[in-house]
């Protein structure tokens, strides 16, 4: 039995000293490095764009007040709990500003691909420190989406 409780004791040792992926100074590689590039030749992230689908959202100048209406709705059902459109905190952050402080393709992207952008984004994962919870993926479709985008947008001032 002592020589099981020293095997499994080693065992964990040696997988704490880390996988061997350590930069030649000797400090862990960064997963989160836009400037490292995939296999494939492209960033392996975008903290601009975030992790999804969505590459290019293209935003009129002036606010689109019906596809807001419709994003406020889906608010009311799907946000409104855990978000306030102030700066303050529910349970998750305000919405106060989200326009500004992100693209809208790291918006849409987030809102869609909820829990990949939980799992890559270093913006994302500062504020589940902050918050403690993590947001639930709302399966919302593209149309929803790009409503609470543009609900964002009224919310932030935009006419």
């Amino acid at each position: 039995m002592k020589k099981l409780a020293l095997i499994f004791s080693a065992a964990i040792f040696f997988a704490a000293c880390g996988d061997g992926k350590d930069d030649a100074a000797g400090k862990a590689a960064d997963p989160y490095d836009a400037s490292k590039k995939a296999e494939s030749g492209a960033p392996s992230y975008d903290p601009e764009r975030g992790e999804g689908k969505f590459t290019k959202v293209e935003l009129s100048p002036n606010l689109d007040a019906a596809m807001a209406a419709n994003g406020e709705k889906t608010f009311g059902v799907k946000c409104g709990s855990c978000h306030k459109l102030t700066d303050e905190k529910l349970v998750g952050p305000g919405w106060k500003g989200v326009t500004t402080r992100n693209t809208p393709e790291w918006i849409m992207n987030f809102i869609t691909n909820t829990d990949a952008m939980l799992s890559k984004d270093p913006k994302v994962q500062a504020q589940l420190e902050i918050c403690l919870v993590r947001m639930p993926n709302q399966n919302l479709a593209d149309e929803e989406a790009r409503g609470l985008l543009e609900f964002m947008r009224k919310n932030d001032g935009v006419k």
